[in-house]
């Protein structure tokens, strides 16, 4: 993520004694990303990634991280945070909350084909079982509550178009989910920022999944939409592609079947998931924080995708 704080080896030198991990040898930030400061760091005991956390709070964290630890005691391929001494996760850091986690094998597979979006759906939907019985519940912060109280903080910088677009699909998504399809939806934990970045593959082999910070709890279906909206689509027309479409929605029903409730909110599912990235980008570009290494995204994109999935019929779930 973007480095907002930064990391010295003088910084870490007795910092991490509390940690069973040696010394630090390396660290180095990782610039991808706007909202923690991440580093990679090697020890004397090997690889690992730090995370300072620049929005979260002390009392929101034991939801990432006990829930990233909860998925990896059950085979998820998940990073499993490092407890210090003490059995903490979560420790301060220049008087910011902290986390070491274990480094994934592999790298992101940044042009998915249909093989790769298999693994994706059938790991998706075997997380979602996983967490069932987690104890710990937080709402999703960037959910529909956000957008209702963000969207009047981005339309000043919106021309009229383009502001009428936002307050439609706003009004839509509160209508719909005071409904009783989004009711029945099935929910639990979810990751809820599944992108091509936040995957490891090694081969065509799913080798783990990253980058929590986003989580809580929502319906699985809106996760699922969110994860289609970036693995199964041309990039530039924000178009869907079939092929890869099925063979994520396919391979995730096999391990956890669609409900009835859940197939007739699927286009609803994949407008909501593209409008809420595209109301976060546009609040990073016109609410910006500094950062040592902060490339904020391009809103267009997902304003293309909206404009794709209300417009366009998706395919069925399991056509």
């Amino acid at each position: 993520m973007a480095v907002f704080t930064s990391v010295t080896l003088d910084d870490l030198s007795q910092w991490i004694t509390q940690f069973p991990l040696g010394k630090a040898l390396a660290i180095q930030g990782i610039s991808s990303g706007i909202e923690n400061s991440n580093f990679f760091l090697t020890t004397e005991r090997g690889e690992f990634v730090l995370t300072i956390f620049e929005n979260l709070d002390f009392e929101q964290l034991p939801f990432y991280v006990q829930l990233m630890r909860h998925l990896a005691e059950r085979g998820i391929p998940v990073p499993a945070p490092v407890p210090n001494a003490a059995g903490e996760l979560v420790v301060a850091l220049h008087g910011k909350p902290a986390a070491i986690v274990s480094k994934l094998d592999g790298s992101s597979q940044m042009d998915p084909q249909a093989v790769h979006c298999a693994e994706v759906g059938a790991m998706l939907a075997r997380m979602h079982l996983a967490g069932q019985d987690f104890p710990l519940k937080q709402p999703n912060l960037r959910g529909l509550d956000w957008w209702t109280e963000t969207v009047p903080k981005v339309l000043p910088f919106l021309d009229a178009p383009t502001a009428t677009l936002l307050q439609s699909e706003l009004a839509f998504q509160r209508a719909f989910a005071a409904g009783t399809t989004y009711a029945g939806l099935a929910r639990g934990p979810v990751h809820a920022d599944l992108f091509r970045n936040n995957v490891m593959f090694v081969g065509e082999k799913l080798s783990g999944c990253f980058d929590f910070y986003f989580a809580g709890w929502d319906s699985w279906l809106f996760d699922l939409a969110v994860t289609v909206n970036d693995w199964c689509i041309d990039l530039d027309s924000g178009r869907l592609d079939t092929d890869r479409v099925l063979a994520l929605t396919r391979a995730y029903h096999a391990v956890r079947p669609f409900t009835r409730d859940e197939r007739a909110a699927w286009q609803p599912m994949l407008r909501a998931a593209a409008l809420r990235f595209w109301l976060s980008r546009l609040y990073d570009l016109y609410r910006p924080r500094a950062a040592e290494l902060l490339t904020p995204h391009d809103p267009t994109h997902f304003e293309r995708v909206l404009r794709e999935r209300i417009a366009v019929p998706a395919p069925d779930l399991t056509a």
